[in-house]
């Protein structure tokens, strides 16, 4: 809700509560941003001084704050103090930060149909509570729902009317804002609960499209249009559309009640939000998505197809005993580069003592570390097996085995001259 500086005619404390700012202007008077002792922060209303000498808005006045009290509910702002008998009445109402619906729409164009579902929710159940109070707010409207943190909130109860009370102040001038006003409030007919359901239909069609369902121009020419003629809701979601014209009709019967608009449009928002969260769907698995990574395989996938033919690695368990590749097989070397067919890949298997493997056995390692074109001037890089372990280099096994021997003959050697130099005993 945007703030401003108070003017110099503003008055600086009102009752127990100083002043800070102004939060708005409205036909009945100004609404201040003020605070009591404890800090506790309220919407403080001040009827302007014209409207304080009648006696009639008076005695309006004081039923907005009869209906604030009997109303228990999360979804409006709780009434904290009131003084009627000032010579200007005021009342504060709890302070609901967050911007107004109307701002929130005209700052940031039109909600989606998941939020504009939830938001009718809430207000829906707010509307149950205001009006098992016995009150009709009769002035339902984007501006005076606000957008807190913990949910909408109904504000503005100025012309909250007795369930069955008229709609007219003076003979011709209805009460309220044209375009969200219920056809029965522009004839001067008994309000009913239906009246607030006809002004959220209005409302929510107004939050799905960013502007009223019947059109701008006078306000002669607006509840005109609402009596006579139906309402535009190009632009509202396929959702939501049925329900908004369910709530627009012109006979107050045939709208849904407060109740049943609550349940209808937490069923929207639910499958709203689950097909927002369904409009990505996971992409299919393939076998390529299926192979585990650090796999040769995953880079070239043609390979994949030809491993049990190429890498030599033995077949998964439970599966009978096949062929398996030796690592000189005709087309292909161990590391999946076509070579010439015939004595090359033997001619290099043989050159490093490499024997072939029989079927079904291990593969030697000389005939799995087989080098391009079996010339054997190339010492191979380390290649992943199928079991993710990085298989034994011979020629450093070799080395690591001739240590060994070494090491262990010279320590006999050793034992033995140490107890020749003793002698016998």
């Amino acid at each position: 809700m945007a703030m401003m500086r108070l003017r110099r005619e503003d008055p600086r404390v009102v009752g127990s509560f100083r002043l800070h700012r102004r939060l708005g202007a409205g036909g009945m008077g100004v609404v201040y941003l003020g605070s009591d002792k404890k800090g506790q922060r309220v919407a403080l209303k001040v009827i302007r001084p014209d409207l304080a000498e009648d006696q009639e808005f008076r005695s309006r006045f004081a039923r907005e704050v009869s209906a604030a009290r009997r109303i228990r509910g999360g979804c409006t702002a709780r009434l904290v103090a009131a003084d009627l008998d000032a010579d200007r009445p005021w009342f504060a109402t709890q302070y609901v930060p967050g911007p107004s619906l109307h701002d929130k729409v005209a700052g940031e164009g039109p909600l989606g149909a998941a939020e504009v579902a939830a938001v009718g929710a809430a207000l829906s159940e707010g509307l149950v509570a205001v009006h098992e109070a016995g009150v009709v707010h009769r002035d339902l409207k984007p501006s005076n729902i606000l957008l807190s943190p913990k949910g909408p909130r109904i504000i503005d109860f100025g012309i909250a009317w007795a369930t069955g009370a008229s709609t007219l102040t003076h003979v011709g001038t209805a009460v309220g804002s044209p375009g969200f006003l219920a056809p029965e409030q522009v004839r001067g007919a008994a309000v009913t609960p239906a009246t607030d359901v006809f002004s959220l239909g209005a409302t929510l069609a107004y939050a799905s499209m960013g502007d009223s369902p019947f059109g701008h121009g006078s306000s002669e020419v607006m509840l005109y249009r609402v009596v006579h003629e139906e309402a535009h809701l190009h632009g509202v979601p396929d959702a939501l559309a049925p329900l908004v014209r369910a709530c627009l009709a012109k006979d107050p019967e045939e709208r849904p009640s407060t109740l049943q608009l609550s349940l209808r449009l937490k069923e929207i928002a639910a499958r709203e939000a689950q097909g927002l969260a369904d409009v990505r769907p996971p992409a299919p698995r393939t076998p390529e998505s299926d192979r585990p990574t650090g796999r040769l395989a995953d880079t070239y996938p043609e390979r994949g197809q030809r491993r049990q033919g190429g890498q030599g690695t033995p077949p998964p368990r439970g599966r009978g005993p096949g062929p398996r590749n030796t690592g000189s097989s005709p087309g292909r070397t161990s590391r999946g580069v076509p070579s010439s067919r015939g004595a090359g890949s033997a001619r290099d298997s043989s050159s490093r003592g490499g024997t072939p493997s029989r079927s079904g056995s291990r593969p030697t390692p000389a005939s799995r570390n087989t080098t391009r074109s079996g010339t054997g001037s190339r010492r191979p890089g380390p290649r992943p097996t199928g079991t993710g372990l990085r298989p034994a280099n011979p020629r450093l096994l070799r080395q690591r085995l001739f240590v060994f021997v070494v090491v262990t003959l010279v320590v006999a050697l050793g034992i033995a001259l140490v107890q020749g130099c003793q002698g016998p005993g």
